[in-house]
């Protein structure tokens, strides 16, 4: 509820949340809540189809942000505390989502920031993970069309990466690796290593990554086109050896960040998974 709000206004914004969560309301829990608190700020801005429409990613989002509170406090990381946020205004709400923040936040010099506006791409925890047989020596990478490369303009906007996808209400990144290894190339994974955790984007971007290096048994003939036909994926195999892998990564046509800092983790790694 926002402070002050009158009566009018509170039974508003309670006929909006049960006419886009239904009768039953969120679910109970820290992920209920984060929901209810992300679908109230349609409220004036989304109408409540849009909203709905925007439900299944706002699901991943509450899972998301419940995970970001569990995060790692300070280290090195001083920070200047205090950040003085208004309501948040959602934009656009299609297979993403944007919304405008507007706020203030305390400096490091300890005076408090101008009035800060900023839009932030909306996108929900994800995972990656990267197949490796060790005894073979091999990987298995997937390539598909990318919007970002065809957005800059890229002739050629097609992504060498490792298997990737979000994270679902409810799932572990753990297993969310496991379901997409099955749904992107066929393949049941052994053991997962964990790479790194990590904002790709930090300036603009809300997505979080979990990247992976799966031990995996690989033989000939196991890479193959998969993807999800609702999802629109159109995904091809690629089955290399490591040395072929470091030669791509080398040439430059590895090009995005995910799939490098696991190249790179995996060549520091390499002799004891094989050990």
């Amino acid at each position: 509820m926002v402070q002050g709000a009158g009566p009018a206004q509170t039974a508003a914004r309670a006929e909006y949340l049960r006419a886009v969560l239904g009768p039953g309301g969120p679910p109970d829990g820290a992920e209920g809540l984060a929901l209810a608190a992300l679908v109230l700020r349609g409220v004036g801005h989304l109408p409540v189809e849009l909203a709905i429409r925007r439900l299944p990613g706002l699901r991943v989002e509450a899972a998301s942000r419940v995970r970001a509170a569990a995060a790692a406090g300070r280290g090195l990381r001083e920070g200047a505390g205090e950040v003085e946020a208004g309501a948040v205004e959602p934009s656009h709400a299609g297979f993403f989502a944007v919304d405008v923040h507007r706020l203030r936040h305390r400096r490091f010099d300890g005076s408090l920031s101008a009035e800060l506006v900023r839009e932030v791409f909306v996108a929900g925890d994800a995972v990656t993970v990267l197949p490796y047989d060790p005894v073979r020596d091999r990987v298995l990478l997937i390539e598909q069309f990318r919007m970002g490369p065809f957005g800059r303009g890229d002739p050629l906007p097609w992504q060498l990466e490792a298997i990737a996808g979000r994270i679902d209400p409810g799932e572990t990144p753990e297993a969310a690796a496991r379901r997409e290894a099955m749904e992107e190339a066929g393949l049941v994974l052994g053991r997962l290593e964990k790479v790194a955790e990590y904002y790709p984007t930090p300036g603009a971007v809300t997505e979080y990554l979990y990247s992976y290096v799966a031990l995996c048994d690989l033989p000939d003939g196991v890479a193959g086109l998969f993807g999800a036909a609702d999802e629109g994926e159109d995904i091809k195999g690629h089955l290399i050896s490591f040395d072929r892998l470091v030669e791509v990564m080398a040439s430059g046509e590895i090009g995005n960040a995910p799939l490098l800092l696991t190249v790179l983790w995996l060549q520091r790694e390499r002799a004891r998974l094989r050990g």
